[in-house]
């Protein structure tokens, strides 16, 4: 596994890995209705006289994938584990922004400052940390109020956490953002997603 200061020309692919029971949701128009299919099967199983919840969560996902898909992104994954009967609901965005859509810049430092300046919100906590092998990122984690008709009547606030980490040899980013609404267990919910963040390698 190479570090990504060893890298002198652009990696051609990134590996993250990520824990058992998330659910991988193809962004591609091709296979995406089959894997959403599939999942809403896996969710509902068992659970009787809920065509319209389930109709619901189809169009929810069809919606959320199609919003991914336009942003850049290249991989959706949503949690299907549970603690008891409570679901841990939570998902990772991978994403490429265009290339306009950024400073022309691989300075986390410099991007900090960029984003301090138009995203910052507060209670949020915008920082530079290392990641074990993707090398140095820029961490972005903030809280929002509930918007229950599009979170599926979810009534919590929703724990984001974005990673923006520079491409090596190159002034483009990916983007790990996650999210949960999860409220009580937000901090917990955050420890498993630096985990996950620190797994992003190179190759």
């Amino acid at each position: 596994m190479k570090a990504a200061g060893e890298f002198t020309s652009p990696p051609e692919d990134y590996n993250v890995i990520v824990p058992d029971g998330w659910f991988q949701l193809p962004l591609d128009a091709d296979a995406r209705d089959r894997a959403i299919m599939a999942l809403a099967e896996r969710t509902f199983r068992g659970v009787d006289n809920a065509p319209h919840l389930k109709k619901e969560f189809m169009q929810d996902l069809q919606r959320k994938a199609k919003e991914a898909y336009s942003v850049g992104g290249t991989e959706l994954y949503l949690s299907t584990l549970s603690v008891g009967p409570v679901p841990l609901a939570s998902s990772l965005l991978v994403s490429i922004p265009a290339a306009d859509e950024w400073p022309q810049t691989s300075d986390t430092e410099e991007l900090a400052e960029h984003l301090a300046r138009r995203e910052l919100v507060d209670g949020a906590e915008l920082s530079v940390v290392e990641l074990a092998a993707a090398g140095r990122a820029v961490r972005y984690r903030r809280r929002s109020n509930p918007v229950p008709e599009a979170q599926m009547g979810n009534t919590m606030p929703s724990t984001a956490v974005t990673y923006y980490v520079p491409i090596p040899a190159t002034v483009r980013w990916l983007m790990l953002s996650f999210s949960t609404p999860l409220d009580p267990l937000a901090d917990q919910m955050v420890k498993l997603f630096d985990t996950v963040a620190g797994t992003l390698h190179w190759s």
